[in-house]
């Protein structure tokens, strides 16, 4: 029960995604910014990394796992992928990772990881895990 608190964001923002519309979703406000079904897809990114980072460091410590958001964005085109699916992959990264860290013993939250692209950023799991939670928030309140 460690970190039920992001199934609990996931489900309330499953809630509210249902009242934007498919044109909400899609619009750019220019070509450079997201949409957001890009920021959700960003999301997803994100938990593809951490989900990486949360099980690899439990055996083998300071794994450097580097994430460009704007190359995976632009690689994954969701702007062109159905809203629904970009939602439900959403869904289904963020109750991977709840699974993860409620199944992680606490005497792991204190291994490393190395998340820097270029001077050593070392950080504990707990950091990490703590960092995705705001990192998800932070994009949540610009949908």
């Amino acid at each position: 029960m460690k970190y039920q608190i992001l199934k609990t964001i996931v489900d309330a923002e499953l809630r509210r995604f249902e009242n934007i519309s498919e044109e909400e979703w899609s619009y750019k406000a220019s070509p450079e910014k997201w949409s957001r079904k890009e920021i959700i897809g960003h999301l997803c990114d994100s938990a593809f990394t951490n989900i990486r980072r949360f099980v690899v460091t439990q055996y083998k410590e300071n794994e450097n796992t580097v994430y460009d958001q704007d190359a995976w964005v632009k690689a994954q085109n969701y702007q062109n992928i159905p809203t629904t699916e970009v939602i439900n992959l959403w869904k289904a990264l963020n109750y991977q990772i709840v699974h993860i860290v409620e199944n992680m013993p606490d005497e792991a939250l204190q291994r490393t990881s190395d998340t820097s692209k270029t001077t050593p950023e070392i950080l504990t799991l707990e950091v990490l895990i703590k960092g995705y939670i705001d990192h998800l928030h932070h994009h949540l309140e610009t949908i």
